[in-house]
């Protein structure tokens, strides 16, 4: 079995430290807790931008100052943009951060009911704009899934010449909206991807850990983080992003399956590590 990819999703758009005083807002922080984990064995960072003050921004000279922060700190680490932004957003807001052309970015493949009048609005022609605007770059995608409908887009936009290999697939599960979080949730999707394709599981909430393990024991890659889950444990916050990813690779060690480095992601991922 190929070596563990674990991604680490920093902050978000919407914890805040309330939630959990560890919740990074500031470029300091940002490094710090990048480099907190990647020292436990994270070899991606997903990053989402805030200001000092914690309000989620999309201001390119703000994304640029928090990846020279990470860099600074932990240089071989792939940085993985959002491009999901906020309800509201045209595509060419949500692609804000693409114009520093990181290693990485998210691509969301389809549209989700958040809950209430909340609708993260993806059309085809979104996912095949933005995909077009990743590949022209040579930005790796990750292709973020809130349910078997948005794995079925990728798979017809792929035959059709829209979207191209490599595929790295990032089902999100437990998302107000779209599938639930179950074990059953992760190996039905796992079994749709076509062979070749690599993909990684962002729990949500109580389903973070017990879906991570499902992906070590199945050959997938795991995403944790702030973002995601606040808690180490029931009841027990995370003291840090670092302390959830330090969880995963002691499971991951546990089942004799080794971490990957940056440089082992990359090539996993079909990658070239850009030069800044």
């Amino acid at each position: 079995m190929e070596k563990l990819i674990i991604t680490c999703a920093l902050t978000g758009a919407e914890v805040t430290k309330q939630n959990n005083p560890a919740v990074p807002y500031t470029a300091a922080e940002m490094a710090t807790s990048a480099w907190e984990a990647w020292r436990e064995g994270a070899s991606v960072i997903h990053l989402h931008a805030r200001e000092d003050d914690g309000t989620p921004s999309f201001r390119l000279e703000r994304f640029a100052e928090l990846i020279q922060a990470i860099r600074t700190k932990c240089p071989d680490v792939i940085i993985q943009v959002t491009t999901g932004g906020a309800i509201g957003m045209s595509r060419d807001e949500r692609l804000t951060p693409v114009a520093l052309n990181p290693e990485m970015a998210t691509l969301d493949c389809g549209t989700l009911n958040f809950g209430g009048d909340d609708i993260f609005v993806n059309t085809e022609n979104d996912i095949k704009y933005m995909g077009a605007a990743l590949e022209s770059r040579g930005i790796q995608k990750e292709l973020e899934c809130f349910e078997k409908g948005h794995v079925d887009t990728v798979l017809r936009l792929v035959r059709q010449g829209f979207l191209h290999h490599p595929l790295h697939f990032s089902f999100v599960l437990g998302v107000n909206g779209g599938m639930t979080g179950e074990q059953r949730d992760l190996l039905f999707l796992k079994d749709s991807i076509p062979p070749g394709s690599t993909y990684s599981v962002a729990g949500i909430g109580r389903f973070e850990f017990p879906l991570a393990e499902t992906a070590i024991l199945n050959g997938g890659h795991v995403r944790v983080g702030l973002e995601d889950n606040i808690f180490l444990e029931k009841g027990v916050l995370a003291k840090s992003n670092g302390e959830l990813v330090r969880k995963v690779a002691e499971m991951a060690h546990r089942h004799q399956r080794e971490i990957a480095t940056p440089a082992e992601a990359r090539a996993i991922l079909g990658m070239e590590k850009k030069h800044d």
